[in-house]
């Protein structure tokens, strides 16, 4: 079994406006370092995003339409899209985790799965920018190859890279995005997440140091393990950049963000602590423990495996909560191997 849903690569490359849509908050101006303009002050609105592109406007844009994880951070900051595309409703109706916080009663839906854009439904919105991720440089997350052309006509559109730099440099960047479309860095909501989320990364840093746990991220399929490699996800990175030490594979995958490895290889590395994808489309801890090989490791063995929160939200408010599980999980663990 191939790993098309956890390897992002492979992923990315098998793929007149409502009254009652809520507008953007109004959060006043805020500094934060943008390029964007006063656009309060009739100055016009600029951004410039991580493929190079610069986006000028003459007003700042108010319509936005996000991608669901974009959509989560930028919520988080006080922004309030009118519109979202991408995961963001669980089959029960509920909201799906990659939204975050995004009120779904409150946003009209675009799609909700890969390769599902309503471009006429868009249209008739009149966006005045839509932001989205990119996993790999200037290929914009769920916004459909095939409809790329006629999607960029309506509006002007925002990419922010979220693989490759580290977490905190994301969420910097989201800040600085949510700060240029009148989000008040400094409301005491986004001052308190962004303690925690330093309080949480101090913490994990002295419990790295104190403890020196090894530490395996994966996911797993019926025939293979995944194990993560940690350059190619922003918040593995951001562990190792604090302090932790992650298992590195020796060799990735062609398309990178994993090395596949059998079953009867699982283990391969030697770990203290395992990080399991808690994705509906990994297997779960059980399932896993299903395969002697994976039952016979010291980590599962011990019980001293954990969630790995595999969808991350470019939010201070969004891992604060990631990093303060992690380190609840680490005090409780022991050195192993």
């Amino acid at each position: 079994m191939s790993n098309p849903v956890l390897h992002r690569r492979g992923f990315l490359t098998a793929v007149a406006g409502s009254a009652a849509l809520m507008g953007l908050a109004a959060c006043g101006d805020a500094g934060g370092g943008t390029a964007a303009s006063p656009a309060a002050s009739g100055g016009g609105w600029a951004f410039t995003d991580d493929r190079g592109k610069k986006v000028s406007l003459s007003a700042r844009p108010t319509r936005i339409v996000a991608q669901a994880g974009a959509a989560a951070a930028l919520w988080d900051f006080g922004v309030r899209p009118i519109a979202v595309f991408g995961p963001h409703r669980l089959k029960d109706g509920g909201r799906d985790p990659q939204v975050g916080e995004v009120d779904i009663t409150k946003v009209e839906s675009l799609g909700n799965v890969f390769d599902e854009f309503n471009v006429e439904k868009y249209a008739s919105l009149r966006p005045e920018l839509l932001i989205s991720g990119m996993y790999v440089k200037d290929e914009l997350w769920y916004v459909p190859k095939k409809s790329a052309a006629a999607i960029e006509s309506v509006a002007p559109t925002v990419g922010m890279r979220i693989s490759g730099p580290p977490l905190d440099k994301i969420i910097g960047r989201y800040a600085e995005l949510a700060a240029s479309l009148g989000a008040d860095l400094g409301a005491p909501a986004v001052v308190a997440a962004k303690s925690r989320f330093e309080a949480a990364s101090a913490k994990l840093t002295e419990l790295a140091g104190e403890k020196k746990l090894k530490v395996l991220i994966m996911s797993g399929g019926p025939d293979s393990m995944w194990v993560v490699v940690p350059s190619d996800h922003a918040g593995v990175t951001y562990m190792k950049s604090i302090g932790l030490d992650v298992v590195v594979p020796e060799k990735p995958d062609a398309g990178g963000f994993f090395e596949t490895i059998s079953w009867e290889n699982a283990d391969k590395y030697a770990a203290d602590v395992i990080l399991c994808d808690d994705r509906a489309r990994s297997m779960t801890l059980a399932e896993m423990k299903q395969k002697p090989t994976f039952a016979k490791l010291p980590a599962v063995a011990a019980g001293q495996t954990f969630p790995w929160r595999a969808e991350e939200r470019f939010s201070y408010l969004g891992h604060a909560g990631v990093l303060e599980e992690l380190v609840a999980a680490l005090t409780k663990a022991k050195k192993l191997v």
